[in-house]
């Protein structure tokens, strides 16, 4: 087939409709390719996706971004959902400690319209959960921070809490501030963290622009996101989705092209692109298409875990916070975003709810992942009544866990040298997924920006002429 202007139409195949695959399928699309996406679910979005539970619509996992997340803006705005995932004004989060010696004390990691470093000068100054010396101590680790490369092979050898101690860093410290932020942003604790992808997180959110950090999260359900608005926007760009299609084989033709056998049929590509976790991508790869393929079975994977609770009344004042103290580390309120219906008592402002669902995010829950959810319940309800006042004369309505095993990949020390880069030996063959070489650790931001390589990179083999979105908005 040919295109209007004469050239020949090429044919890209994108395997994994997650984020990274739906990002690479429209960008392969925008540049004027045939585009074929192949997802083995029934549904797009990957991990980052949502459910019925009798009138509600559950998120797999609380997910959030960043303002300095330029690819995921970007894929929001492609799809048409900027609007249902907006961004607080300036970032705010509350931190709650309930294990004060005096009694529970709320502090909060706020901004200022001030620049580097201080727009977070004066919410350092008046934390609470950290003695003066430690806010001082805070402050120079900071000052040090911004000065290293996140790309030097150097810091991904050493783990995260090493290089704290170094620079004077208290075990409060550690807990009160730098594994609250980097828990929930690498899915790791200190002593687990890669120093590169630390140093990417806080160099590039909290120490890069003073907004750079402020909080993005969906007021709809992922799904809408993820699935029904990116399956309407991959449609209108003429991209043919096939769901229920796993992929078992990719082979290269004797004419240089590519087959995939798909089901029981087989599709011809110009380009193909895995967008899949590492260990399908290992069994889909080509002999050759990789010097050293088993690193990728290197990549570990971590897990998080959400407890969903539903309680009768309102409980909660705000739309989130953490906590310090606690087994709980952040706690969202879901109640708008799932559908919960209306009609319960009326609230202080006037609005009527049946009640309020609270959705609490736990990484880094290897200890907890496989933990009855009787047991759950047992353990963490009675943590909700510390944390939160009002639920102790509040009904539970329902209780339920998910749990998603390989959230991520594990931003383990060393992780740097395994993840490959977007292109591989094989020509026309190309690699996806936030586990490959973004820099980024494996978050909505990383899977679109591994997407969008893979998509240059394959328009750049095929003699495209093409830009990077992100570079095009700026």
């Amino acid at each position: 087939m040919t295109n209007r202007d004469g050239t020949s139409e090429r044919h890209a195949v994108v395997v994994g409709g997650g984020i990274a695959g739906a990002a690479a399928a429209l960008r392969l699309a925008d540049a004027g390719l045939r585009v074929t996406l192949l997802e083995n679910r029934p549904r797009l979005g990957g991990l980052a996706f949502s459910f019925r539970r009798g009138e509600l619509t559950v998120d797999n996992g609380q997910h959030v971004y960043l303002r300095c997340c330029t690819a995921y803006r970007w894929f929001l705005d492609r799809v048409g959902g900027a609007g249902l995932a907006p961004i607080q004004p300036r970032l705010d989060v509350p931190v709650l400690d309930v294990a004060h010696p005096e009694g529970p004390r709320l502090g909060r990691l706020r901004r200022t319209a001030l620049p580097v470093p201080l727009h977070l000068a004066a919410s350092l100054a008046g934390y609470p959960h950290l003695s003066l010396a430690e806010r001082a101590a805070v402050g120079r680790a900071a000052f040090a921070l911004k000065g290293l490369d996140p790309a030097d092979p150097a810091l991904d050898g050493i783990d995260f809490a090493t290089w704290l101690r170094r620079h004077g860093q208290s075990p409060r410290a550690v807990e009160a501030l730098w594994d609250l932020v980097g828990v929930a942003t690498l899915n790791a604790t200190a002593p687990n963290a890669s120093m590169a992808l630390a140093a990417m997180v806080f160099k590039t959110g909290l120490l890069s622009d003073p907004g750079a950090a402020d909080i993005g999260w969906a007021r709809v359900p992922l799904g809408e996101l993820h699935d029904t608005l990116a399956r309407k926007a991959l449609d209108t760009a003429g991209v043919r989705t096939e769901l229920r299609t796993r992929v078992s084989r990719v082979t290269r033709a004797d004419d240089g092209r590519w087959n995939v056998t798909a089901g029981t049929g087989r599709l011809t590509a110009d380009a193909v692109v895995l967008a899949v976790p590492q260990r399908e991508a290992h069994a889909l790869l080509p002999e050759g298409a990789l010097d050293e393929p088993d690193l990728l079975l290197g990549i570990g994977t971590a897990p998080i875990l959400n407890m969903h609770v539903v309680y009768d009344r309102t409980v909660l004042r705000r739309p989130f916070f953490a906590a310090l103290g606690s087994p709980v580390q952040w706690v969202f309120d879901r109640t708008d975003a799932s559908g919960l219906s209306d009609g319960g008592p009326a609230g202080p402002g006037g609005e009527r709810r049946a009640g309020q669902y609270l959705a609490l995010s736990q990484s880094a829950a290897q200890d907890e992942i496989d933990t009855p959810v009787s047991v759950l319940r047992e353990r963490y309800l009675p943590e909700l009544e510390r944390l939160l006042p009002a639920t102790r004369g509040a009904k539970v309505r329902d209780f339920f866990v998910t749990r998603e095993r390989t959230a991520t990949f594990a931003p383990a020390p060393g992780v740097g040298r395994l993840r490959p880069a977007a292109r591989t030996n094989a020509p026309g063959l190309f690699l996806a997924g936030s586990w490959t070489a973004t820099g980024w650790p494996a978050t909505m931001e990383g899977a679109v920006r591994s997407g969008l390589s893979a998509a240059c990179a394959a328009l750049a083999a095929l003699g495209r002429r093409h830009e990077h979105p992100l570079e095009e908005a700026a």
